[in-house]
């Protein structure tokens, strides 16, 4: 499979190259890009730095709709070079984390995701822990809001603060500048097997929006509402070793004998974590031109959701009854299982967006910027039984965690300075901001029945909370030596503080003294036009990533909380570098990156040492070093036909884990070895749009020491290979509609979770 694909790909990349000479000569739509040192622009320009000689690609509103069958914001990531997001369905609100060249699906920390300028990365905590989750706000954005997308890959803008290691995501929506309305309507089916669950699993998306501009005056207004049925997410099991021979408990059948991550016998019992989720997102944006040159704007976003995770046994008794709790037998031993075993679930959140900004826009010697945002867990609250199925259907016992008041706000001013005008030789950007986080996490048990009761003030579980708060400085010169050189050097200066960090539970709390750190990351890029189509690129960055609020004072992994959490773990501090070749191929642009990135005391959770927990620890080192590829371009060989390819190689060990030696030389958790895209679109008119693409990914780990050499079942990390169909047609000037298949092989793969298998779309879309 994987010698095929790469096929693929190589051949994606290569072949397309020797058809320039003939399709060289075709007019074709200037796009997005930088080349060598010039930056050349058509449409709306991204908020990313586009004059630092680095890697950046990016995606339009056009080739979203044309090419991708997006029914979330994140799918517009789909096809990018060396990124995967862990979508697992339709709508998932929890778990869909951003991963990129050196960093895993577990590392939400390590990427900075923002929509306009407003921040939509999480770093309240980082990846899934402590009963939480931490990815980014996706729902703050809907397909229909993009304009386009683009992702700068490195920590090498000093404007950017040290979670932009692996990468930085810039959404921007739309902003009209005439009256113009769309409606669209959407559904989704996916007819899943997985174990012992099968079903059709479907879901329902429709959107409006509204926008335009009046003198001074512009808005944009949109609506979106999904519903969703996901595939079963976790599966309850016992390990073989763990029963006790004999005849007690309840004779069953049903379980389903296999091997879990690291060949141990066991048992799956049933299917848990089968969402409905039903969310509604709102956006207004408002902007008004002051002066010429002067605008200001503000952004509210609301978005609501209400899910119901629930399960399913596989066990049934002597007599054909559903088991799910209890001692039991399978086989001549005996097990015994907790009444939670097959859980429910209940979540609600509506969470609150706000950002504002005064920007100045002279283009002349200088421009500045104000802006703030806040983002608000207004409500957010999870409600689970404590009582065995199937009594807990109806009610009863059960527990209450709520995040009220848990949040970030950001204040920030930049400026850019051009000496010498618009044509001079320098560009000087610079700014000061702060960023800060409250995290509050509390569970209770509840007054009445688990679905609806008030949280027992006299219950207390656990709790967890605490603040962060950076403060930054930042500065960097654009330098174009001459029209072929150009350098960019930058410094970020952070001061981080960690404060009101609290743990506890019934029985006891701890308290954390506060605590600082300051460090200063410099930044460095040179660009040489070697010749007309030919440039060669270095970057160079030091970013440091600060421990997040959950990170410090979060429970550990398991079931009851325990205050061996570590609040004195250190910052992330890596080195990353990568050397480019681009081509200009005329329609298309061909490119090789080499990159490397050095990271000392990585987090990550792992055992401590002489125990069974596990908690976030310091890694002392972690060392990757790879090759991407990338093609992309415009009617080759014919016209209407675009054809994009990638490939990258990551060589990605742990050098150094004082904490854990078994670790030392293996492969970092969820960074496969090989990943690579390939995308074709041909329209043969203009109405008609048939896009093929594929997707590969090899072989993860999920543990440190590498000790899960299971993948392709529950908790592990699989290899795929998936290919994804669209058609698009214009009916009318207004009207549009599009059919989709994903995994249309109907590859079964797993990262933890189950990944969704065959999937057809459908959508009709009006456009006023």
């Amino acid at each position: 499979m994987k010698k095929h694909f790469l096929l693929l790909v190589v051949s994606g990349i290569a072949l397309p190259c020797l058809a320039q000479s003939t399709a060289a000569s075709i007019n074709l739509p200037e796009r997005s890009r930088e080349l060598g040192v010039v930056t050349v622009n058509g449409g709306q320009p991204s908020s990313l730095p586009t004059q630092i000689p680095t890697t950046i690609e990016g995606i339009t509103r056009e080739e979203i709709e044309t090419r991708i069958n997006a029914t979330d914001s994140e799918d517009a990531l789909k096809y990018m070079p060396s990124l995967l997001v862990r979508k697992r369905y339709i709508g998932d609100y929890n778990h869909a984390i951003l991963s990129t060249r050196a960093s895993g699906t577990g590392n939400s920390a390590r990427s900075a995701v923002y929509a306009d300028g407003i921040l939509l990365s999480n770093y309240l905590g980082n990846g899934i822990a402590n009963g939480s989750n931490y990815a980014p706000r996706w729902g703050l954005v809907t397909p229909e809001e993009i304009e386009r997308v683009d992702v700068m890959y490195g920590p090498f803008s000093a404007a950017y603060p040290g979670n932009s290691a692996g990468a930085v995501v810039d959404y921007v929506t739309r902003m009209p500048d005439k009256l113009e309305a769309h409606v669209a309507a959407g559904y989704s089916s996916q007819p899943s097997s997985v174990l012992g669950s099968s079903g059709h699993y479907s879901s329902w998306n429709s959107s409006a929006s509204i926008g335009s501009r009046s003198g001074p005056w512009s808005f944009w207004i949109n609506l979106n509402h999904t519903d969703s049925n996901s595939q079963p997410l976790t599966f309850p099991f016992v390990l073989q070793s763990a029963g006790a021979s004999g005849t007690k408990g309840t004779p069953v059948s049903g379980a389903i004998s296999g091997l879990n991550t690291t060949n141990q016998p066991w048992y799956l019992l049933g299917a848990g974590t089968q969402y409905r989720t039903q969310q509604d997102h709102a956006k207004i944006k408002l902007a008004y031109d002051i002066t010429p040159t002067l605008r200001a704007s503000y952004t509210l976003g609301w978005w609501q959701n209400s899910a119901k995770g629930r399960s399913e046994s596989y066990l049934k008794g002597p007599d054909g009854q559903t088991i799910y709790s209890g001692n039991i037998n399978i086989d001549g031993k005996t097990y015994k299982l907790a009444d939670t075993a097959f859980g429910q679930s209940n979540d609600s959140q509506t969470h609150t967006m706000h950002g504002a900004s005064l920007k100045s826009h002279t283009q002349g010697n200088l421009d500045w910027e104000l802006s703030a945002s806040l983002y608000d867990y207004g409500k957010d609250q999870q409600r689970v039984p404590t009582i065995a199925l199937p009594a807990a259907a109806a009610g009863g016992a059960g527990t209450l965690q709520d995040q009220d008041g848990t949040g970030w706000n950001t204040l920030a001013a930049k400026g850019t300075w051009r000496p010498d005008g618009l044509q001079g030789t320098h560009i000087v950007d610079f700014g000061a901001g702060r960023d800060a986080y409250k995290l509050n996490i509390s569970k209770y048990g509840v007054l009445g029945d688990w679905q609806s009761g008030a949280a027992n003030p006299q219950a207390l579980v656990s709790q967890v909370g605490g603040r962060s708060e950076t403060r930054y400085l930042w500065a960097q010169d654009s330098w174009k030596l001459s029209p072929q050189w150009k350098a960019v050097l930058g410094l970020r200066w952070e001061d981080w503080t960690a404060s009101d960090g609290h743990t506890a539970t019934a029985s006891s709390q701890l308290g954390n003294d506060k605590r600082s750190e300051s460090h200063f990351s410099p930044k460095a890029a040179l660009a040489w036009q070697v010749a007309s189509h030919t440039t060669l690129k270095a970057s160079l960055g030091r970013s440091v990533r600060f421990p997040t609020v959950g990170e410090l004072y979060g429970a550990t992994s398991g079931g009851a909380l325990s205050f061996i959490n570590n609040p004195n773990l250190r910052p992330e501090k890596s080195w990353t570098s990568e050397l480019s070749a681009e081509q200009d191929l005329g329609n298309g642009l061909l490119r090789a990156t080499l990159f490397h990135e050095s990271t000392r005391d990585a987090l990550y959770s792992q055992l401590i040492p002489g125990t069974t927990t596990s908690a976030v620890q310091n890694v002392d080192k972690v060392r990757t070093t790879g090759l991407e590829l990338a093609y992309s371009a415009q009617s080759v060989w014919v016209r209407g036909l675009d054809l994009g390819a990638s490939m990258t190689f990551a060589d990605s060990k742990i050098v150094a884990n004082a904490a854990n030696p078994a670790s030392v030389g293996k492969w970092q958790p969820r960074v496969p070895r090989w990943r690579a895209t390939a995308w074709a679109t041909y329209q043969p008119t203009d109405r008609w749009a048939l896009t093929v693409a594929a997707r590969y990914s090899g072989r993860q780990f999920s543990n440190l020491d590498n000790s899960d050499v299971n993948a392709s079942t529950y908790m592990g990390a699989s290899k795929y290979f998936t290919v994804d169909l669209r058609a698009r047609y214009q009916i009318d000037k207004q009207l549009s509609a599009a059919f989709g298949i994903d995994n249309l092989n109907n590859y079964q793969y797993w990262n933890f979770h189950p990944y969704p298998q065959r999937t057809y779309t459908a959508s009709l879309r009006w456009d006023l």
